[in-house]
């Protein structure tokens, strides 16, 4: 049985427990090492909540990987980035687990995957076995821990997900030798308003309000000053005994003289709508500060599931002075460990001093509604949902270029930019660019069709139209032309792109597909050596490189081996 080893608060994790009818017997941590946290589930990530939670693993790749419990894999996926090597396990109870960022799988299932991408010809592969194919024991070992995909560094991102296929807090389930006596730490508190007359202290917008800690740990503000409808917003995270790791934490409450006013607990959530983070976060601040504030109010259009209660989409009223307002916040980890922020607020009828800014366009788009601009030969085209909020847009259209209103602006879904370029004979390695303030270019997906270019983009920016005419660059890492390789386990090649990135490769030798791993992060492609690959002596190696426009470089040599 999972077990946490808690702070004094030793009942919390009952009472979550008596709210969400989960198994507490039934899975068994994947790793049979100390479970030391890199990440919790529903921390605040880019554009999305983390799904699982991440176990270090001393920075050590292919440390054996278990089964929690029985069940059957029943999807096997490699891709370049995101998860990297995955497993998937369903479970006779209804559940699935997910162990990704692997190294490699066990021998069985690495042998029927290194099958299907040969006859697939390809490194990339999705694959979901039938339900006899592949059982497994709880504490069978399945695969072994690595680094692929986009992990940041060596360690396991496990999952449980319900029969819906929605993740889950694995804590809710129990885990046995997680230490956590730390409370929550409090970086900083902000106050929103809400409307043309409400105000705090005098201005509108948002502003930092100064925290006083007191003697036992909690946080305290001096008497706030406000007027009509406003807001909080608080920046927190967690740490664990055993790691230096900023984590999030598990709930966040508030309390209007003592009644409560707002809740939000990660215990679960759908893949459909973790994008809504973006709303629950004051994006503009995190774009331009790297620092996320979540928002203890509730936007409009913000369907998330882990709000768990509000009243008045946790907004404040202050509207009359006929008695005080007392204000809590607690900030709980999943081991109860609970931190208070103590808010009092004065209604006042304070002049603004310092007006929210509001900025009237040519450009209104509905966020509920699909919306196009158009100008010279550019056309911007916004689908219904891509805003969080009807917004006035600045837009600058120019010759092949726009500038296409607020970085610091969130997006919901992909808008469409189209470029209709009659006047080029030749666009051939032509893209769509999203430059940087300070000139970087980076690739936007694009496509092309006669002379005209569309991209599809989830970010507001500078666009313009680019060229990209140099092809990708091959660099053998551990062999030359006419090298015998006998001695050798692997066949190491470097491949980048400069301007817009790897597209596809394909290497062969004797003119049959060679399969070769691929690494965006090291920009290299790794072939293990194995039986009936290549034939005793010469071998003719051949590698093709393509970036994103079409440009292609081609690498030959000679590799001579004994098997």
């Amino acid at each position: 049985m999972f077990r946490f080893i808690l702070s004094s608060f030793f009942f919390f994790p009952l009472l979550i427990f008596s709210q969400i009818n989960v198994p507490q017997e039934y899975f068994k941590k994947p790793m049979d090492i100390p479970l030391v946290l890199s990440g919790t589930f529903g921390e605040l990530r880019s554009n999305h909540f983390h799904a699982g939670i991440d176990i270090k693993t001393n920075q050590e790749i292919g440390l054996p990987v278990k089964a929690s419990a029985e069940g059957y894999i029943s999807r096997i996926k490699i891709q370049r980035f995101g998860y990297g090597r995955a497993l998937y396990i369903q479970h006779p109870n209804g559940y699935q687990s997910v162990y990704a960022h692997l190294s490699k799988f066990n021998e069985e299932i690495e042998a029927f995957v290194k099958q299907k991408q040969y006859e697939e010809e390809s490194y990339e592969i999705e694959l979901f076995p039938e339900e006899n194919q592949f059982q497994v024991k709880q504490g069978e070992i399945i695969a072994l821990s690595g680094n692929s995909g986009s992990s940041g560094g060596p360690h396991l991102h496990f999952e449980i997900r319900d029969s819906s296929s929605r993740p889950m807090n694995p804590f809710l389930f129990g885990f046995e030798e997680i230490e956590d006596t730390r409370k929550p730490r409090i970086g900083s508190l902000w106050a929103y308003t809400f409307g043309n007359e409400s105000q705090v202290g005098g201005i509108q917008g948002r502003q930092r309000i100064q925290l006083f800690q007191t003697q036992g740990g909690d946080y305290k503000t001096n008497p706030i000053k406000a007027k009509g409808k406003i807001g909080f917003g608080l920046s927190t995270d967690d740490q664990l005994n055993l790691a230096i790791n900023r984590n999030g934490v598990y709930k966040i409450e508030s309390f209007l003289n003592g009644a409560k006013h707002f809740e939000l607990a990660y215990n679960l959530f759908s893949f459909a709508e973790t994008r809504y983070l973006n709303s629950a976060i004051d994006y503009g601040y995190f774009k331009e500060h790297k620092k996320k504030i979540q928002k203890l109010f509730i936007p409009e259009n913000n369907p998330l599931s882990v709000y768990t209660f509000n009243n008045k989409r946790g907004v404040l009223e202050i509207l009359t002075n006929d008695f005080s307002f007392n204000y809590e916040i607690k900030i709980y980890d999943f081991a109860g460990n609970t931190r208070r922020i103590q808010i009092p607020i004065e209604y006042s009828e304070l002049p603004i001093t310092q007006v929210l800014p509001k900025e009237e366009t040519p450009y209104f788009a509905y966020a509920q509604q699909a919306t196009v601009f158009e100008d010279k030969n550019i056309d911007v085209y916004i689908p219904k949902g891509a805003l969080y909020e009807d917004t006035y847009l600045k837009i600058e259209f120019s010759k092949n270029a726009v500038n296409l209103h607020d970085y610091r602006t969130p997006l919901h879904k992909n808008i469409q930019l189209g470029f209709d370029l009659p006047s080029y004979s030749d666009l051939s390695q032509a893209y769509i660019a999203n430059v940087m303030p300070w000139g970087t270019k980076f690739y936007v997906n694009t496509k092309q069709k006669s002379n005209r270019l569309t991209a599809t983009t989830k970010t507001f920016g500078k666009f313009e139209l680019a060229f990209d005419r140099t092809p990708p660059t091959i660099n053998p890492l551990n062999f030359r032309n006419k090298k015998w390789m006998s001695n050798y386990n692997t066949l190491e090649v470097e491949i980048d792109d400069k301007e817009t990135g790897i597209q596809d490769y394909r290497a062969t030798v004797n003119g049959n597909f060679l399969l070769m791993e691929y690494d965006y992060k090291t920009k290299q492609l790794t072939h293990y050596f194995e039986e009936g690959v290549f034939k005793d002596g010469k071998n003719d190696f051949k590698l093709i490189v393509t970036d994103k426009v079409g440009n292609t470089t081609i690498f030959e040599a000679e590799i001579y081996r004994k098997n």
